[in-house]
């Protein structure tokens, strides 16, 4: 009985979900010699997928630009499975929205400076992220908008 109260956390796995890399443009456009315009997005996705057991996510879209048309886009979708018992409801949303996040960001980092490389681009270097800042703005706007602070969504 004292087992079952004891907490778990344990990674099942680390996986690439999804990865997609788009040139519309070229070769045409692989002749501008403008700067390419970065725009990065992240985000965190969670669900539960067993009793105790969670698929965490966290996907960058990188679209690159050369006077409005697209040079490059990388979506890529790094995945883990984890294993979370026995912890207090506020605490699992910690875990889930901050912890899991900040196990899987260095593979995706890694994934899209290598996509970006393996496209004949200059590596594309994902900044440090402060998951637990990112957490705490998705409360507050949850909270705002008056649908709880829950971060799992289900499955993306």
């Amino acid at each position: 009985m004292a087992d079952e109260a004891n907490p778990v956390f344990n990674i099942q796995r680390m996986y690439l979900k999804d990865l997609s890399l788009e040139q519309p443009n070229s070769p045409q456009i692989l002749l501008e010699q403008q700067q390419p315009q970065v725009d990065i997005q992240l985000a965190v996705g969670a669900g539960q997928i067993a009793d105790g057991v969670y698929e965490v996510t966290v996907t960058a879209t990188v679209t690159t630009k050369v006077a409005e048309k697209t040079l490059f886009l990388v979506e890529a979708k790094q995945a883990g499975i984890f294993e979370i018992r026995n912890l207090p409801e506020d605490q699992m949303q910690g875990i889930i929205g901050i912890v899991c996040p900040q196990m899987i960001y260095p593979y995706l980092r890694a994934i899209v400076s290598d996509v970006c490389t393996r496209a004949g681009f200059p590596p594309i270097l994902l900044n440090e992220v402060n998951f637990q800042a990112m957490f705490q703005a998705q409360q507050e706007q949850a909270a705002q908008q008056g649908n709880g602070s829950r971060i799992i969504t289900g499955l993306n």
